[in-house]
């Protein structure tokens, strides 16, 4: 950011998307808003999720707890935030990272393909499974 100030241009910085990471094990991982968070701002979302426990590759690990969780506009379907509990999450956190520092809906995330067995997989499953819709409120 400084070398921008000095040569005259001005930084980009998106608060809403600076992961948040906590090495514990397994590592805990997110980016972006919660379902609270949402429900308080009267932001209509849906829910992907999908268990590390059928993911082939945490499976091979024996690393095969926690989930991937996303969160999508209801209506647009961009994605708002992502939550991961297990192997790896700071690293897989990155890709819902990039997704919403560039205005990515879970359905492009879905149409991407990734490699297999992978634990980004998971960030696969997880965005193609969004059936339920949740009220901004309670």
């Amino acid at each position: 950011m400084v070398a921008e100030i000095v040569a005259g241009q001005h930084g980009h910085l998106n608060y809403d998307t600076i992961p948040w990471v906590i090495y514990t094990s397994p590592e805990i991982a997110w980016v972006g808003k919660t379902e609270q968070a949402l429900k308080a701002e009267g932001i209509l979302y849906q829910i992907g999720s999908f268990p590390f426990s059928a993911n082939g590759r945490a499976k091979a690990m024996d690393q095969a707890v926690g989930m991937v969780k996303m969160l999508a506009h209801a209506e647009t379907d961009t994605l708002l935030g992502c939550h991961i509990i297990g192997p790896f999450a700071s690293e897989l956190v990155q890709e819902a990272v990039l997704a919403m520092e560039f205005g990515a809906s879970s359905e492009d995330l879905a149409r991407t393909i990734h490699g297999h067995p992978t634990l980004y997989e998971a960030m696969h499953e997880a965005a193609l499974v969004r059936p339920r819709s949740r009220p901004a409120q309670d």
